[in-house]
């Protein structure tokens, strides 16, 4: 089921009036005249008649309407395609979704698979800059990358929490299974957040070294802001992981180390208990001449001497350590 959140029609940056979409070349006859048209899940057939009326590549329309596709941007004669993976907090949780942009002279398509958010935000926001939004459909395509790199920070920022709470967790010798699983999910989550992050570098790298109508020269210092944002966040999750991945080996060294104490308590009290079994062993033998056994004092001597040496046994493993 698709869903068509506006398909708006602005001329010299300021809002004029909504469209049906089999009405947007008509509209884009006026050529000081742009549209922004928002989908949400839109199905094939839709697509196809927005391809028919912004005259959009088959393969670009093909691929707006595939979701799962890896952040990145491809060019047409006409055109650009961009993917981008926005992400949100929800009740704590971090949400993750994909946006397609179509973007062309006069108009930007933004299509929007497993979000639940709209870009009204960024269109409030674009609309209280008619100056800036004069400039076309670019200054659009640079506010909604914008706005998805900067809702990366929030999530970055409690990533890091999560990462202080299990580093301090860690070398409190805290190594239970729930630890090492909420580890193991962190390191997960931020290696899917740094997929949808560093790919932007290309994305910005190619808006910001085109020539065409597309992007004007005076949006490109805007696309250079957006890849420093982006270059600092990649930054964040790369030094997270690699302290993540140190404790993760503080993990295993504690329980290599636990594993060893156990192993020493078993081997001490093996020693404790062997001094018994070799004595009560060797009177368990059946020799007819044994000395000790017509001692009237013989087996209380030999339960003493037993204990006694289990004793000092017991004592040079405990102050050694073993025990």
């Amino acid at each position: 089921m698709s869903a068509t959140s506006a398909c708006t029609v602005y001329k010299g940056g300021v809002r004029q009036c909504e469209v049906p979409i089999h009405a947007v070349r008509q509209s884009l006859r006026d050529p000081d005249v742009f549209i922004w048209l928002g989908l949400q899940e839109p199905d094939a057939a839709v697509l196809q008649t927005v391809g028919r009326e912004l005259n959009l590549h088959e393969l670009a329309v093909e691929d707006a309407h595939r979701a799962h596709q890896r952040p990145k941007i491809e060019t047409y004669p006409d055109s650009l395609f961009v993917v981008l993976h926005p992400v949100w907090l929800d009740a704590g949780e971090v949400r993750a979704g994909e946006a397609h942009l179509l973007v062309g002279r006069q108009f930007l398509v933004s299509v929007r698979h497993n979000v639940t958010t709209t870009f009204a935000r960024v269109r409030e926001r674009v609309e209280s800059a008619p100056a800036r939004l004069a400039q076309g459909a670019g200054f659009i395509l640079y506010a909604i990358l914008d706005d998805v790199v900067d809702n990366y920070m929030p999530v970055v920022d409690q990533f890091e929490d999560r990462l202080e709470q299990l580093e301090g967790d860690s070398f409190l010798g805290r190594t239970d299974r729930e630890v090492f699983t909420r580890l193991y999910g962190l390191q997960r989550q931020l290696l899917s957040l740094r997929r949808a992050v560093v790919p932007l570098r290309d994305v910005c790298a190619e808006l910001m070294s085109r020539q065409d109508e597309v992007i004007p020269t005076e949006l490109k210092v805007w696309f250079r802001d957006v890849d420093d944002h982006v270059i600092r966040i990649a930054a964040a999750i790369d030094n997270m992981l690699e302290t993540l991945a140190a404790v993760m080996q503080v993990n295993l060294a504690f329980v290599t180390v636990h594993q060893n104490d156990v192993a020493k308590k078993f081997a001490g009290w093996g020693a404790i208990l062997a001094i018994p079994a070799l004595i009560f062993s060797l009177y368990g033998m059946n020799f007819r001449h044994m000395p000790e056994l017509r001692w009237s004092l013989g087996y209380p001597l030999v339960l003493l001497a037993t204990g006694a040496a289990c004793m000092l046994l017991y004592r040079w493993l405990k102050r050694s350590g073993w025990l």
